[in-house]
């Protein structure tokens, strides 16, 4: 499940992406339930990206802020107390680690859902189902 998190430079110290990248994967996974599951912790993912002052836009002009996109199968972040708590901490942790230079309104997230049966795992397309029986084994 690739977690993609870009900021605009400045907002966030240099050197504390890989901890604030292990936070929001915990989250991730405490959230899902899946804490301490060996199949998928190894494959919760995390890209992190530093965006020039002038490559993030709102209405068109310049604009600080951190944007947070979750790439899943269908079945996860179905239900609402797991969509509200999972943003609700991630939203906490990038504001937390931004120390004031970055107000929680300007931390945007969302999820995108891939089509059934194209979640790669192992070099094999997985079904939900699929997907499933392996988190069941982990």
């Amino acid at each position: 499940m690739p977690l993609a998190l870009t900021y605009t430079d400045g907002v966030l110290p240099t050197g504390a992406e890989a901890e604030i990248g292990r936070k929001i994967t915990d989250t991730f996974l405490k959230w899902h339930g899946l804490t301490g599951n060996k199949v998928m912790t190894e494959n919760v993912t995390m890209h992190i990206q530093a965006l020039p002052q002038a490559g993030s836009l709102a209405g068109g002009k310049p604009v600080v802020g951190a944007w947070l996109e979750c790439k899943t199968p269908s079945f996860a972040f179905a239900d609402r107390e797991v969509q509200e708590g999972f943003f609700r901490d991630a939203t906490d942790i990038i504001e937390a680690a931004a120390g004031g230079k970055l107000p929680r309104n300007q931390i945007f997230s969302n999820v995108v859902h891939t089509v059934d049966g194209t979640w790669n795992m192992d070099g094999r397309a997985l079904t939900n189902e699929e997907i499933g029986a392996a988190l069941s084994r982990g």
